[in-house]
């Protein structure tokens, strides 16, 4: 099949399986072309649990499939490739979260979503990169570890003073922007406004105009005056920002950043996984049950 009768076969096969397709910001321009939703994580995981259809495609990698499965387990939770992993998330174990609370006994422990169902049944709350901050504001007083990244949990703690352990963990996508490619980019496009993810190391974020989550990015673009933006994060929020906003313009903020999990997911395995419904995401019970404690304190604090 070419591109175009690949894309008509998807459409159709939607709507006879009676399929949504919700997909991260930062996947491929043309899965993001199909998807029914797109979204960051807090997104993803809030329209999951609210969709009437019992059916979701969730293209990204697979913490988002296991929180979608959570935080909805009724509904079949479909991934187009299982291989689509999240090296962060892969840096912190449920063992690791059962040594410290033995180790920091009194602390409420705060995971990142981006790790594993069996690492959320074992937190007090989880949080995600647009909702981290006010969670931890509303939580004053509270000693937090927080888990996996370190450069999310530094930014945290650089905001809001709070009395903080943080996970050595980090994305290795946003680990890698430098103070020298933000000064790069605004060399290259001066006078654009420095978006960045929150992901990314502390000296960076403080030099930047917004540190924002991809859907907070969507939100500062649609409100600034600014018509030109250095975007610091995935390549693919910049294709989602050019199509909604087709009258600004969008730079990588130096270089582009790539993330290879993300990109694991093409249109051909998104049609596989329509016409066969194999790759279901299954998650047990018990985890189910102890999971969903952190999640829905998450969604019941970010309302």
């Amino acid at each position: 099949m070419n591109h175009h009768e690949l894309v008509s076969r998807i459409m159709d096969l939607k709507k006879e399986t009676k399929t949504v397709i919700m997909a991260h910001n930062y996947q491929r321009p043309e899965v993001q072309d199909v998807a029914d939703i797109l979204g960051d994580s807090l997104e993803l995981a809030r329209l999951a649990r609210e969709l009437k259809e019992e059916r979701i495609l969730l293209c990204g990698v697979r913490f988002m499939a296991e929180s979608a499965k959570i935080v909805a387990p009724e509904k079949t939770v479909l991934t187009p490739e299982e291989e689509a992993g999240c090296p962060m998330a892969d840096m912190i174990s449920a063992e690791d979260v059962r040594r410290l609370r033995k180790e920091f006994p009194g602390y409420l422990f705060m995971a990142y979503v981006n790790t594993s169902a069996e690492v959320k049944a074992e937190v007090d709350l989880c949080c995600t990169s647009s909702n981290a901050l006010a969670l931890v504001r509303k939580l004053k007083g509270e000693k937090i570890f927080f888990l996996p990244d370190k450069n999310l949990g530094s930014w945290i703690k650089d905001q809001t003073g709070a009395d903080m352990e943080v996970w050595p963990g980090f994305c290795y996508v946003h680990n890698r922007i430098r103070l020298e490619d933000l000064e790069k980019g605004r060399a290259e496009h001066p006078g654009a406004e420095a978006i960045i993810h929150p992901e990314s190391p502390l000296d960076v974020l403080k030099a930047a105009d917004a540190v924002l989550s991809t859907g907070q990015m969507i939100t500062y673009v649609r409100e600034a005056q600014a018509k030109r933006f250095l975007v610091g994060t995935e390549e693919g929020m910049i294709y989602r920002l050019e199509t909604l906003f087709p009258d600004r313009d969008f730079y990588p903020m130096g270089k582009r950043f790539t993330c290879e999990n993300m990109k694991k997911i093409t249109l051909e395995k998104v049609f596989q996984a329509l016409l066969t419904g194999e790759k279901p995401i299954n998650v047990d019970s018990e985890t189910i049950r102890r999971a969903s404690r952190s999640l829905d304190r998450m969604l019941e604090m970010s309302r």
